[in-house]
């Protein structure tokens, strides 16, 4: 720290405290070369976690936004409420270890997506539907297909149990 009045570069922390709003750290210094005391604040200048959008523009990460369009997926659906909180949380997680503190939102949609297939298909189509942007009603009809085909492939309670027999 730089002493304002003879601009030495070492100095001593005499007090440090909270100042009054609690954002910041309030600490007061003497310089080790004139002796004069003055007063220094630091503040955490947190980088906010980023999203980029389709069109390329980049926004803060907002987990109201995603909560919500999930909530419009998930409505008259038996899904509670944590577990969409843990989607989002799962979305969150994944902007947060990024390299650059930033994903695409293609990105969070298909960890989103993921979770909601393995939740509730119906929520899961829904979602799709506004998120994938189909084109048309085959694009749409397709992911059906797609969706039914796992589920087909996916072995049951009853199957499994004929196969203990």
């Amino acid at each position: 720290m730089r002493c304002p009045f003879c601009g030495h570069l070492e100095d001593k922390v005499v007090d440090s405290r909270e100042a009054k709003d609690g954002d910041a750290i309030r600490r007061r210094r003497e310089c080790l070369e004139c002796g004069r005391r003055f007063t220094s604040y630091e503040r955490i200048d947190e980088i906010p976690y980023m999203v980029v959008k389709k069109d390329g523009r980049r926004e803060t990460f907002d987990r109201g936004k995603i909560l919500a369009g999930l909530l419009r997926a998930c409505e008259k659906r038996p899904i509670s409420v944590a577990q969409l909180e843990g989607i989002v949380d799962d979305a969150e997680k994944e902007v947060q270890d990024s390299l650059d503190r930033e994903l695409s939102t293609s990105e969070i949609g298909k960890v989103i997506m993921r979770r909601l297939k393995s939740i509730d298909k119906v929520a899961y189509v829904r979602f799709a539907s506004v998120y994938l942007e189909f084109e048309d009603v085959s694009a749409f009809m397709n992911e059906l297909k797609d969706l039914v085909r796992s589920r087909e492939n996916t072995p049951t309670k009853k199957s499994k149990k004929a196969r203990k027999s």
